[in-house]
Formats: C-alpha cells, sequence, structure tokens
C-alpha cells in the first residue's frame, strides 16, 4: 500500500509517468505556438462571472485530502451552524480519525469515510454532497475539481487550482459547461488589511491604480527536504522540475482584485527572469551525504532558481510585479502594494503603511481609516475568525463567505476566472524564463466578459445569516 501510493504521487508530480495519470506532463504545456489564445478568441458557453446558483439551505459538504490544510478546514468549517461535512477522503486511512474528531467536538454525526487511490472519485459520485473541498497536492487539483464538476459537484480547490495552461482551460470549460461553481481557495484575499485596501481602492482613496506588488517570499527549505514535512516529497519534487514563479496566487490574488482584473481590466503579457539555485541543489548534497537511501535521488536535479521575477502588464496599462523565493533566509512577505496616482499602501515589512504623499501616515491615523473603510464581512464575522484561527481568521472569514455565498444563493468572490488567471502565471512565468525573459501572452480566460463583468462586492446584501456555531463575537 505504501509502495503504490509513493509511486502513485511520484508519478504525478514527475513529467515522466505524469500521462499516465491522465495529467499533463511538466514542461509539455509550454508550447511555441500560442494554441490557447485561439481558446480565448472563442465565446464562452456560459459566464460564470457574476453567476448566482440556486440556493442550498444547508451545505454538504466532502473534503479529500486531510495532510496541513486538509485538517484544518476541517476544524474551521465545523464551526459553521449552517453547513456539514459529510464525507472524509484521504488516501492515507489513519488520518481519517483525527478528522472524525474535530467533527465529533462540534456536535455533528461521523461524516463517511473514502480512501484508496481512487476514494475521491466515489467521493465526488456521491449523492449527498453539494460541495467537494480540495486540499491535496498541487498535480491533483485540477482533475479533482473537473471530476466534482462533472458530477454536479460545486468545487473549490486550494491553490493553485491549475499547474498547466491546458488544465486551466479544462477548469473553465467543465465550469461554464456544468454551471458549477469553481473556486480557488485564495486566503489571502481576506486577510483584514488587502480587505481594507481593496475597499479604499474601491472608495478611490489611491486615485487612478498605476502599478501594484506581492510576492510569495517564505522560507520553505527546511520543510521542502523535510521526510515529514509533505508526503512523498511532493513540493520538493515540484520545485525539481519545473523553473519558474510556482506560486504566484497569494500575492496576485488581492493585487487583481484591487486592479478589478477581470472586472474591468485584463492581463495582457509578462516577462519573468529567474536567479541560478544557488540554495536547493547544495542541500540535496547535503542531505544525500547524510542519507544517501532517503535523498540519493535529489541530487544532480536542476532545481528551480531561488528567486523568480514576474512583471505583467495590463490592457489599461497598469503594471504587477510578482516575486517567488521559497529557499534564502528572508523574513516572510507577501509585499501586497498598491500604488495610485494619489496614494500608495503596503503591508511588508510589518507593519502595513499607508501614504498619501512622501511619508506614512503616523498609526492613529492608519486606525481612523480601519473605522471608516473596514468592509461589512469583517465587521460581521472578522472577530469570530480571529477566534477560530486559521492564518489569523483569514481562513475562517473565507470558508464562512464561501458557505454563505452558496447558501444564499449569490456569486462567489472569486469564480472560475480569477482562480485560472492567477495560476496561470506559474506556467506562463516557465515559458518566459526557458526563452531568455521574452514577453509571452497571458491568455484571456473570460473571452471578452472582462470588459463588463461587475467588480467584486464588498457588502452582504442578500446574506450575512450564515451561523456560527460555539463561538461568541
Amino acid at each position: 500500500m505504501a509502495s503504490n501510493r509513493r509511486n502513485f504521487l511520484r508519478n504525478v508530480t514527475l513529467g515522466s509517468g505524469a500521462l499516465a495519470a491522465g495529467l499533463p506532463a511538466f514542461g509539455k504545456d509550454i508550447p511555441d505556438r500560442e494554441d490557447h489564445l485561439m481558446q480565448a478568441s472563442q465565446k464562452p458557453r456560459f459566464n460564470m462571472s457574476g453567476y448566482a446558483a440556486p440556493k442550498i439551505e444547508k451545505v454538504r459538504i466532502g473534503i479529500i485530502g486531510l495532510g496541513n490544510r486538509g485538517s484544518g478546514a476541517v476544524g474551521r468549517l465545523s464551526f459553521i451552524e449552517d453547513a456539514q461535512i459529510v464525507a472524509l477522503c484521504d488516501n492515507r486511512p489513519e488520518r481519517i480519525p483525527l478528522a472524525q474528531e474535530k467533527i465529533a467536538a462540534r456536535g455533528w454525526p461521523k461524516a463517511g469515510e473514502y480512501t484508496g487511490e481512487e476514494g475521491w472519485k466515489a467521493l465526488c459520485e456521491s449523492n449527498d454532497i453539494d460541495l467537494v473541498y480540495i486540499c491535496t497536492p498541487w498535480p491533483l487539483h485540477t482533475p479533482m475539481a473537473v471530476y466534482a464538476m462533472q458530477h454536479g459537484k460545486h468545487a473549490v480547490s486550494e491553490v493553485p487550482i491549475a499547474i498547466t495552461v491546458d488544465q486551466c482551460w479544462q477548469l473553465v470549460e467543465t465550469s461554464e459547461k456544468t454551471r458549477k461553481h469553481c473556486m480557488m481557495l485564495e486566503n489571502t484575499c481576506y486577510d483584514f488589511f488587502e480587505l481594507l485596501t481593496l475597499n479604499m481602492a474601491r472608495q478611490g482613496l489611491f486615485g487612478e491604480l498605476i502599478h501594484a506588488e506581492g510576492a510569495y517570499i517564505h522560507d520553505l527549505l527546511a520543510s521542502n527536504f523535510s521526510k515529514t514535512g509533505y508526503s512523498e516529497m511532493w513540493r520538493l519534487r515540484q520545485n525539481a522540475s519545473r523553473n519558474g514563479n510556482l506560486y504566484p496566487t497569494h500575492g496576485l490574488g488581492p493585487i487583481a482584485q484591487c486592479l478589478n482584473i477581470n472586472r474591468g481590466d485584463k492581463m495582457n503579457y509578462m516577462v519573468s527572469m529567474a536567479s541560478n539555485d544557488f540554495m536547493m541543489g547544495e542541500t540535496a548534497k547535503e542531505k544525500a551525504a547524510e542519507d544517501p537511501a532517503f535523498y540519493g535521488e535529489f541530487t544532480g536535479k536542476p532545481y528551480r532558481g531561488n528567486m523568480n521575477t514576474s512583471v505583467i502588464r495590463t490592457s489599461k496599462g497598469r503594471t504587477i510585479m510578482l516575486q517567488h523565493d521559497v529557499t534564502s533566509p528572508r523574513p516572510y512577505s507577501r509585499i501586497h502594494l498598491i500604488s495610485g496616482t494619489k496614494g500608495v499602501a503596503q503591508k511588508y515589512p510589518e507593519p502595513a503603511k499607508i501614504a498619501f504623499g512622501h511619508e506614512w501616515i503616523k498609526e492613529e491615523e492608519l486606525k481612523e481609516l480601519y473605522e471608516k473603510y473596514t468592509p461589512e464581512i469583517v465587521r460581521h464575522v472578522g472577530e469570530i475568525a480571529k477566534k477560530v484561527g486559521g492564518h489569523g481568521g483569514m481562513d475562517f472569514m473565507m470558508d464562512w463567505r464561501l458557505i454563505d455565498c452558496l447558501r444564499n444563493g449569490l456569486p462567489l468572490d472569486q469564480d472560475v476566472y480569477d482562480g485560472v488567471l492567477w495560476s496561470v502565471i506559474g506556467p506562463l512565468s516557465e515559458k518566459s524564463v526557458a526563452k531568455n525573459s521574452r514577453p509571452v501572452d497571458i491568455p484571456d480566460f473570460s473571452r471578452g466578459n472582462w470588459k463588463t463583468n461587475q467588480p467584486v462586492n464588498l457588502t452582504l446584501e442578500g446574506g450575512g445569516n450564515t451561523r456560527v456555531r460555539g463561538i461568541q463575537k
């Protein structure tokens, strides 16, 4: 069993066996021809941006993957009175009892259990599930989301939701065809300063936005080489098989919302540049010297460049800078900078700062801005979210908002076009890096609807009635 699981994960995270698992092989989705632009010229089957699916009084949830992110999702979702976790799936059956304990602690009945390499398919085929919540390694996100939608379920997935251009189009076309929501769980869009700056940008306080910056700078070197960090070292294998910005969405999501990308503006093209690898290959050699039986296969590989910097230009002439570095010994940062004709906001290095001139405003003035421009969702559930937890509360705010939208038949804050656009920067950055940082066109997954799609709704109009149990404001 362990051997089969190891081979399965190895196949889907390395190019040689990916086709056998029904997934595009890495490096095979970086075409010389711009075939994806031909798809963009076709008319969409149905516009999922602003789509309000039929109301679901109590959302029945099936969770696939009970590792780091999945186990946290079980704990958070179990607090939502108007949702119920009815199914759990992991190819490691020993993970399921702990999740059941979390559900029982909130007074919910025991969830159905699925395991084995294809247990997730059985979960998606079940008739008593409304929403499939995917927390598995990256290469599995798209096939699981597609299968869920094909079997009548709304699908949400951890980031990134896709790792190839073809997968992005597959998600778009399946969501449009089935009219099932497909949302990427970009939690940073629900962090407190990010929501503040989104509302301030919406109110015009920064003027016309000119430039934005985002990043994922997080030292994961030890975690990636840990024997217990990621199942079967899947994340390290990604770093050894791809060279680009592998994790763009945490920094990109919030600033894309500020810029109304897919809702009034679109990304046109990008260039990407990677440094050499100065750390991962050397770490692999050091680890192999300590334990050649375990780490031997990781030596001699062309690891991803430690720092990737990508620059994007939009249709309205704005620019976006994204960075990715998960190896250098640096403080954590997502940058989160938006700069306009009247002001600028920047979150990292903390504390977060705002300026309407050449100097950052004082702490007292920042507090006044929070009091005036904090969005309704934060006022409604923000303090509860902090108590439930999940990256300071943003994870729970994301989960609560998702369930509230499904229950009340409201459009989701992040639709399928957002998820695939923010994710496609990964494979497109690989293509640009491989071509000496030449420009690469970015597909318009909305196929023209970006011109009329409405910005993200920052009110709770029509909703806000989803209850939380066991936590008081």
